[in-house]
Formats: structure tokens, sequence, C-alpha cells
């Protein structure tokens, strides 16, 4: 089978507004996102493209960002005035919710171009301004700003390993870094404080539309 080629791929875009209706974030009221159903089709994704076998990680709430939207809107001042950086933003909430919350500006990243298609949609809908990079930044100089906001980044082994001397970069550096999980394996409590707990939405969990114990914590 060829690869596809440019001309042969779905436009994201498109495909998400058709798709991925926008509906209110569970425990979240204050933000909407684009959020697949059954009925979506996110196999049609990968099917136009057959390298792309990456989780469809932006179609859903998942525990640590959800925690971390519901902290900023129970503390607008952690972000008020801030510049802050979604690292793995996944749909853009963290960073949808930051803008709501007063940030200055907000900088969304992830290594799926799905993901910023969608954030692109989402901030849209929220009525908020978000600045969008693809790629990988962990083997970066630390970016230019004043808050790292980090939500499930921890829930592979592998990736835990790279990421946590990232952000410890990030905090010698001066800003300031916030981590919201559910208590996944690989997250590294010995370096965190934690600041808050909140029963949030995780599509992650067992049963669909379940929540998970999650907090926010400040890496030391």
């Amino acid at each position: 089978m060829r690869p596809a080629s440019a001309d042969d791929r779905l436009d994201l875009t498109a495909f998400i507004k058709a798709n991925l209706p926008l509906a209110e974030v569970p425990s979240i009221p204050e933000v909407k996102l684009h959020t697949a159903t059954p009925r979506s089709g996110l196999y049609r994704l990968a099917m136009a493209d057959d390298s792309d076998l990456m989780p469809p990680y932006w179609a859903y709430p998942w525990a640590g960002g959800a925690v971390l939207a519901r902290y900023l809107f129970e503390h607008p001042e952690t972000v008020a005035g801030k510049r802050i950086v979604d690292l793995g933003t996944g749909s853009g909430l963290v960073a949808i919710a930051a803008m709501k919350c007063g940030a200055s500006h907000a900088l969304a990243v992830d290594i799926d171009d799905k993901a910023i298609a969608a954030t692109v949609l989402n901030a849209a809908a929220n009525g908020v301004m978000i600045q969008t990079q693809l790629g990988d930044i962990v083997g970066d100089a630390p970016p230019v700003a004043d808050i790292i906001l980090a939500g499930d980044i921890f829930y592979d082994e592998a990736l835990a390993e790279r990421v946590l001397p990232f952000l410890e970069r990030c905090r010698m550096a001066g800003l300031d870094v916030l981590v919201g999980d559910p208590g996944r394996a690989p997250l590294p409590t010995n370096s965190l404080l934690r600041l808050a707990n909140y029963a949030v939405p995780d599509f992650g969990g067992a049963q669909s539309h379940s929540t998970a114990d999650s907090a926010v914590f400040r890496l030391k």
C-alpha cells in the first residue's frame, strides 16, 4: 500500500468540526471542547495516514489536564498576567483555562498535528487566543515563559524519564512548574508538592464518563 499523500489526507479542521461536537467539559463548565463520541469515526484519521498510530489524546478530557484547569479556575491568580506553556496540550484545555483566567500569553505544545488542529478550534470556540507549536521541546532550553503547565505528561515510564529533567531545568531557570495527574505509576512524587485534589473527568478511567480523584502538584 502506498503512503497517503497530503492530498489524500482528511482536512483535520473540517473533520473535527463535522464529527466532534462541542460539549461542555464535565466538572469544568467554563470550557467547551470538540469531543469525540462513538459516532465520530476517529478510525478514519488513522486510515487516511497509515503511518499515524498515535492515540487520540486530543479528542477527550483526561484527568491530568482537567484537574489543572479546575485548579486554575479556582485560583486564577496563579496565571493572571503571566506567560504560560501548556506542555502536551492535547485538546488545549489547560491553555484555554489559563487564558480565561487572565494569562497574558499561552503557548500550547504537542507532537500530534491533530492536537494542534483541535486546540486551534477549541480556543476559537472559547473566545481566547492561543499560540501553538507542533513538536517535541523537552530536549530544548527552557522556554521564555513564567509557568509550565503539564497535565497527563507522566503516563509512560520512558516519557517520564525524558520530561522530568526538562521540567527540572525549567524550574532551575526560574519558571514555576505545575503538574496535573490522577496518580499514574510513573509520576515522580518525590519531586512534587501536592497543592490540591479534585474529582474530574477522565476518559482513561475504567468506565466511560468516569471521574478520577486527581491532584495538582508543584515541582519542588
